[in-house]
């Protein structure tokens, strides 16, 4: 069981270097050659910071693990609206615009919302996949006609990178994450049946796991200044992945949950607990300190409902 659990960690570990490392040197590529900052914030980085759950939804749903790619993408999302948050407010309290709040928080709720009807019956396949990206590909075009790309780029982006040096760099990264992810959804089948937990209780650790890029980009924006992150930084991976990383799963081998009443407990709760932190956001425009300790504490109750 400790070779199981070492290269669950290390799969995990691979997967968030390597996703960080080839996301950070494609966006600087792109720049480089001209690409706008708006293009490859709605791509690049807003895609790219999610190679981690897209990932781990192709190899589990290669490997029939339904479960931890419903974990994976909730875990996620939970971590994002809570912890992440959470920390980066304690980093630098967040200034937010209610119309900001609005906008990519509405789109937020209608992907999780889109993830929870189309999960209602305990599958989703190739068709409700493919239905999905093409959902989340109409969601980036509405968000980001108002150059909110430009934005996050800016955070994730210091300076354009000549080829020679960032090419390189994504091929490594993206060698990375495919060795990561493999090692890390086998060795996580592997644990969950050992140990006898439910295998969604392994997906949101491993959601936790790969929020990882997110939590570093926002804090290290937080960092430059109380004006230096945007909501859309903050909660444009909660964006894609409850539609784009779930359909790029569906699309390798129909999802199938096994437990569904547990999966129906955290996809409630993720949708519960999102609203919640999105009317302190509007309430107070933006999350301060206090605020931000509120945000953490929601964060633990995801896993008692695995």
């Amino acid at each position: 069981m400790l070779v199981e659990v070492g290269l669950f960690v290390g799969g995990l570990l691979v997967l968030v270097y390597g996703s960080n490392r080839a996301v950070v040197a494609a966006a600087e590529l792109a720049r480089y050659y001209g690409v706008s900052a708006f293009f490859v914030g709605v791509t690049v980085v807003s895609i790219g910071t999610s190679v981690p759950e897209m990932t781990t939804s192709v190899y589990a749903a290669a490997y029939g693990a339904g479960d931890i790619v419903v974990g994976n993408i909730v875990g996620s999302e939970v971590a994002q609206i809570t912890l992440a948050i959470g920390v980066v407010a304690l980093v630098a309290p967040i200034a937010a615009e209610r119309r900001n709040v609005l906008v990519y928080g509405g789109a937020m709720v209608v992907a999780m919302v889109v993830m929870v009807l189309t999960l209602e019956d305990g599958e989703i396949v190739r068709s409700e996949g493919v239905l999905m990206m093409l959902a989340y590909a109409n969601f980036v075009y509405t968000l980001y006609t108002n150059e909110g790309g430009r934005e996050v780029t800016e955070e994730v982006v210091e300076e354009a990178e000549e080829p020679s040096d960032a090419l390189p760099r994504v091929l490594v990264g993206l060698a990375l994450v495919v060795l990561g992810g493999h090692l890390l959804v086998t060795n996580g089948v592997a644990l969950a049946r050992l140990l006898g937990v439910p295998e969604l209780l392994v997906g949101l650790l491993v959601g936790l796991g790969t929020t990882t890029p997110e939590i570093a980009v926002a804090v290290a924006a937080a960092r430059g200044g109380t004006e230096g992150i945007s909501v859309g930084a903050l909660l444009g991976s909660n964006i894609t992945d409850p539609v784009f990383s779930l359909g790029v799963g569906a699309l390798v081998a129909d999802v199938v949950v096994d437990d569904l009443a547990a999966v129906n407990g955290s996809l409630t709760y993720m949708l519960a607990v999102s609203l919640v932190v999105l009317a302190v956001f509007y309430w107070r425009e933006g999350i301060d300190r206090p605020a931000a300790v509120l945000c953490l504490m929601l964060y633990a109750p995801a896993f008692l409902l695995a």
